[in-house]
């Protein structure tokens, strides 16, 4: 089979596209034909060495897929050859097959095609715990999203609306914001023309947003917090900006308010239960409609590293989408 490998910690144009054996399902495993592969931004990360995860060499980046089960391993009751799913693991998934844990993957109906359903589990998954199981978000509520139009951030802007909360998006540029607008966010603040704490204190007339969902941190995690309402939630999600915030602990204590972790990939493994819960309540929205699970761009699976640069770059809105 034909894979990305990463056998040395350093840039997209270090990765190699080559052949490896076809994997089989070891006790517990299924084996599934990737047709879709998802790209996240923690892929770039990945590939660098600088995540909290590092794969031992080789290793595939892209950590969810979607295609149909080719074999399945001794213990495996729940699914069959033929049976179209979705998975994640972590990284792996730049290749055209994949083992897998059975527990780390779900089936999908027909009528959800595999690029966007490649797309859901990281993002959707991430915002749904968080939304959820972490912030409580209560219909009615305000809902301030950094990074809006990234793939977390589009997200939480459609999990938002339909948990039945005003959403402000917030994000670099017009037209970042634009799209925003057309996935359903209620109002709009662009953080590089206008000053974060004071353009959410404006957006609320005063009061701050109830729960404010951060994947960007750098300098921008501050100023959202200090404007973040009385008993609100402060969701720590990451850290695309590339900086980790060091935060003045007196304002949790100013305004009330709970700074709340959200580490969706130790959740997955703690309560499996909860994400597979989870996921099944995602895959009914993906194929009703109700979350678009938006695909940026297709590229061929050897073509990785120019996908890897659009989301360095921060072109990216939505799911960028490899096809072995």
């Amino acid at each position: 089979m034909k894979a990305i490998l990463c056998t040395r910690f350093g840039g997209p144009d270090d990765l190699s596209f080559t052949d490896l054996p076809d994997p089989t399902p070891a006790p517990g495993e299924v084996v599934v034909a990737i047709k879709s592969a998802a790209l996240n931004f923690f892929d770039t990360l990945l590939i660098a060495g600088k995540y909290q995860v590092k794969p031992p060499f080789p290793f595939s980046p892209a950590s969810e897929f979607a295609g149909v089960v080719e074999s399945v391993g001794a213990g495996v009751t729940n699914l069959a050859p033929g049976d179209r799913v979705l998975g994640y693991g972590g990284f792996g998934a730049a290749r055209e097959k994949i083992a897998i844990p059975a527990q780390r993957v779900v089936k999908i109906p027909a009528t959800l095609d595999f690029d966007r359903a490649a797309g859901i589990t990281v993002i959707y998954g991430t915002t749904l715990h968080a939304l959820k199981d972490r912030a409580h978000l209560k219909s009615g509520e305000t809902l301030a999203v950094l990074g809006a139009s990234g793939g977390t951030g589009l997200a939480a802007i459609e999990l938002g609306k339909l948990m039945g909360a005003r959403v402000i998006a917030c994000a670099s540029s017009d037209d970042k914001l634009a799209f925003c607008r057309e996935r359903g966010a209620d109002d709009t603040i662009n953080y590089a023309s206008e000053d974060l704490k004071e353009a959410l204190r404006r957006a609320t007339s005063g009061k701050g947003a109830d729960v404010i969902y951060d994947p960007v941190g750098g300098a921008y995690a501050e100023l959202a917090l200090r404007s973040i309402a009385w008993g609100g939630r402060f969701l720590v999600i990451g850290f695309a900006a590339g900086e980790i915030p060091k935060i003045p602990l007196n304002l949790a204590l100013l305004k009330g308010c709970d700074i709340v972790g959200v580490f969706w990939g130790a959740f997955i493994e703690r309560e499996p239960a909860a994400h597979q819960a989870n996921m099944a309540e995602l895959v009914r929205y993906a194929a009703a409609g109700r979350i678009s699970a938006h695909v940026h761009a297709v590229y061929p699976l050897e073509e990785t590293p120019a996908a890897l640069k659009a989301i360095a770059d921060r072109k990216v809105m939505g799911k960028v989408i490899l096809r072995p």
